[in-house]
């Protein structure tokens, strides 16, 4: 290995000095530059020192410098990408038999190009179920590392959920904002070729490119809708034209229909699902403070479904699957927050 973790090194194109701070592979190195670290191809580097001892030193004039006079520098992302919100991509590479350059992992890192502080909510759900959670913050013209995530799991149909909201709220802006990224393996497995053949040291996927603002709410008529034939109900009465609430639903096939037993599974699933969102519809309708769902315990698919929604789901403050001296393992308690 020509560099070392330490090392001082010179950027052949920009003429920047910094520093090793990792090594990524027998290609590639972590690089520092006045704080910002980013991935550079060895053969893009160089040691300082003849630069150093081939240039003229000059002793610059000195001038006086007034405090009002400071111009305060912004500070750069690492990855150099467009405007907005990004969820970058480093491969980190390994050999396999034939001494080929396969990748081993990435590393992945939320990259934010707006001069927006953001909070954030990530999380990396396999086949839904949850791989990786975290909360954090970004500041404006940041890279955030959020983990490492090995080439295996993109056969594993990944989806990266966020949520983003503004570390100093704006009562012009929205409260929170939602972006899902779900790749596909061949996706990533061309990003990679890709990068290979450019030469670059990642590739990314643009989440957002401006934080949205609030949507202003038109108020309608009501007249114009009793006029058109739809019928208006008085919203402090609401409640009292809508279904009987449940605060225990139970979802056992034979409870839903008499004719289950000419079902496929794909048709049981869908119905069983389709009847705990009605019944959980009703039930923040009526503000409830929980609601028992008996899923059973069978092959624990429905369970799997339902954990999934949930885990999406604003209002849910939680849930849990416990024994229950009524339905043992085969419920989930979920609870409320409004």
């Amino acid at each position: 290995m020509k560099f070392q973790t330490g090392d001082k090194v010179l950027l052949i194109h920009s003429k920047e000095e910094g520093e090793v701070v990792e090594i990524i592979n027998k290609q590639m190195v972590m690089v520092d530059v006045d704080g910002v670290q980013f991935p550079a191809y060895i053969d893009q580097l160089e040691f300082p020192y003849f630069k150093r001892f081939s240039q003229k030193k000059t002793e610059p004039k000195k001038q006086k410098i007034y405090v009002d006079e400071i111009k305060k520098e912004k500070a750069t992302a690492g990855y150099k990408v467009g405007d907005g919100v990004w969820l970058s991509f480093l491969p980190v590479f390994d050999k396999d038999v034939f001494d080929e350059d396969i990748v081993d992992y990435f590393k992945l890192f939320l990259v934010n190009q707006t001069e927006d502080h953001f909070i954030f909510d990530y999380t990396l759900t396999l086949t839904a179920t949850v791989d990786f959670e975290l909360q954090n913050e970004i500041a404006p013209l940041q890279d955030f590392y959020l983990h490492d995530v090995s080439l295996e799991k993109f056969n594993d149909n990944p989806r990266f959920d966020f949520e983003f909201s503004l570390k100093i709220p704006d009562r012009k802006r929205t409260d929170y904002f939602e972006t899902v990224f779900k790749p596909k393996a061949k996706q990533i497995f061309n990003k990679i070729e890709e990068v290979l053949q450019k030469q670059e040291a990642t590739f990314s996927y643009h989440l957002f490119e401006k934080y949205p603002d609030k949507i202003k709410e038109e108020k309608m008529s009501l007249d114009k809708l009793t006029r058109a034939g739809f019928k208006v109900y008085d919203a402090e009465k609401f409640r009292n034209h809508l279904e009987p609430v449940r605060t225990v639903v139970d979802l056992h096939i034979e409870k839903l229909t008499d004719n289950w037993k000419h079902l496929s599974n794909f048709e049981k699933l869908t119905l069983q699902l389709k009847t705990f969102e009605k019944y959980y519809d009703l039930a923040l309708q009526h503000y409830q403070p929980m609601l028992i769902v008996i899923h059973g315990v069978g092959t624990g698919k429905l369970k799997e479904e339902i954990h999934g929604i949930l885990k999406h789901k604003k209002e849910v403050k939680s849930f849990v699957n416990q024994f229950h001296p009524s339905f043992g393992y085969g419920a989930t308690e979920i609870y409320f927050q409004y």
